[in-house]
């Protein structure tokens, strides 16, 4: 049988990156900052700063697809390497594991994501100082090329759904569950782009943190119970 990515699914990948708010402002925020504060003042005019805030998210929501594209390209490839059940049973499991782990780094219980996070670190410190090229900011296309640099920031969750998007079942599966958890961290970052650290500040509670995280718990033992039902 094979693993496809339903409605529900892609449903679920939405509210991990909603949820995961609590998680991205602490960790992207002052980078949405940088970036407004790299505009000149008389660039920070509202439409301009809804325009760049858009490019900035529009380019980091399409390395997330591409990066999906990748890992369910891989997890399909790796499958039909074995055997294609057990493989998908392992990947399967593997993606439900993640997701409990992420509801604990969410709700601040444990950290051991950081871990995960420090194994990109090599790699970003190459492809950072590529978006100095793109600041300050002064147009469409430039946001669009420092968002798309951003989305491969390292960040555990974002690694945690990338393990979910290789169980998906095919590149174009993976890259659509990718697209939906990007556009659920959308509200999230335009708004912190647009009005600064005080929605930081109301998201880093630890009450909403622990709530975020259980609902994310919640949906890792639904998966694992899911994966255990149709295999």
């Amino acid at each position: 049988m094979n693993l496809s990515i339903t409605g529900p699914s892609l449903s679920a990948a939405f509210l991990v990156g909603l949820l995961g708010g609590v998680h991205c402002v602490g960790m992207c925020g002052g980078l949405v900052g940088a970036f407004s504060l790299s505009q000149s003042p008389v660039r920070r005019r509202p439409s301009t700063a809804w325009s760049l805030v858009l490019g900035y998210n529009l380019g980091r929501i399409g390395s997330y697809s591409f990066a999906g594209a990748l890992a369910g390209g891989v997890g399909s490839f790796a499958a039909n390497l074995v055997n294609v059940r057990y493989a998908q049973l392992a990947l399967a499991v593997l993606a439900a594991l993640f997701m409990l782990v992420l509801g604990l780094y969410l709700a601040g219980w444990w950290r051991g994501l950081a871990v995960v996070e420090r194994l990109g670190e090599g790699f970003w410190k190459r492809l950072a100082p590529l978006g100095r090229r793109f600041i300050p900011v002064h147009s469409f296309p430039q946001a669009i090329a420092l968002g798309t640099l951003w989305g491969w920031m390292p960040c555990g969750l974002v690694y945690s759904v990338l393990i979910w998007a290789m169980a998906a079942g095919g590149a174009d599966r993976g890259a659509a569950l990718m697209m939906a958890f990007g556009l659920g961290t959308l509200p999230n970052l335009a708004l912190m782009g647009l009005v600064g650290g005080g929605l930081a500040a109301s998201l880093q509670h630890p009450w909403l943190r622990a709530g975020a995280g259980v609902v994310v718990i919640g949906l890792g033992v639904l998966n694992l119970t899911h994966v255990f039902w149709i295999f």
